[in-house]
């Protein structure tokens, strides 16, 4: 089971689940807590092979690689371990694809998505930089490799305390850990087209940075067309919101979960 710690609130009988990005933990939500356990039960849950939680067996590592759809799992495997039926959820970056795959596979389990630098698509750079990555990904050290995305999603001097937070939590993957979660990258374009075309009824709240450049005009795009959904956007910010703008991402999102009926 993957490594998780809670929050329990003495009189709210609600959840709140944090998922975090490809490479990270559940470190990245430390600026969070303070203010969420003032309203909500919270859990906070690191991914497979990332900071406390295992690789996968041996008979998983025979596969060839993850898909969403198992790590996706994961989660709710802790959720049937602590008996919450249902919860809110707050995602950063490729934790937000997860948290959309738990809402189709379990819809009744998810009152509402906090989607917080959000990816939606990949575009020609960031496309390119995957393809590139892959091509080299045997022969190159991972962290390099990292340490490259690290910098293309938040280029910003601003933006230095959350892109080190992020390549100190990846220095704990292993080379074979981080190809096979490099291999899902593969995976977001055709599963987002996919989300893209479905209208959902889930509350849906997209927290985005305004300096988000890879990511920021195709949220706009869909919000415009998802009734359920809205849009935030956190001025001179970029990807990684929640630890750039605690305040704003804190407040925004806090609002959004206590209005849900």
């Amino acid at each position: 089971m993957l490594y998780h710690k809670s929050f329990l609130h003495p009189d709210s009988s609600e959840w709140v689940v944090f998922v975090h990005g490809a490479g990270g933990s559940s470190n990245v939500w430390f600026k969070q807590i303070k203010e969420y356990k003032k309203h909500f039960n919270l859990l906070f849950i690191d991914l497979r092979g990332h900071g406390k939680s295992k690789a996968v067996s041996f008979k998983e590592k025979l596969q060839k690689g993850y898909t969403f759809k198992d790590v996706t799992l994961d989660i709710v495997q802790v959720l049937d371990h602590l008996k919450i039926c249902s919860a809110h959820f707050v995602g950063i970056s490729l934790g937000t694809i997860i948290i959309q795959k738990l809402a189709e596979l379990f819809p009744k389990r998810v009152q509402s998505m906090v989607l917080g630098g959000a990816v939606t698509r990949f575009d020609f750079r960031s496309n390119f930089l995957v393809k590139t990555g892959d091509m080299f990904k045997h022969v190159i050290p991972y962290m390099w490799l990292y340490r490259l995305f690290a910098y293309v999603l938040m280029p910003q001097k601003g933006q230095s305390e959350s892109r080190g937070l992020f390549i100190k939590d990846a220095k704990k993957l292993c080379q074979k850990e981080f190809k096979r979660w490099y291999k899902l990258a593969a995976d977001v374009n055709p599963l987002m087209k996919y989300y893209k075309n479905i209208t959902t009824s889930t509350p849906t709240l997209y927290l985005m940075g305004g300096n988000d450049y890879l990511f920021l005009h195709p949220v706009r795009e869909i919000v415009a067309r998802q009734e359920s959904s809205q849009l935030t956007e956190i001025l001179d910010c970029g990807h990684v919101c929640n630890i750039e703008k605690p305040d704003e991402f804190n407040f925004h999102s806090i609002n959004f979960i206590k209005n849900i009926n």
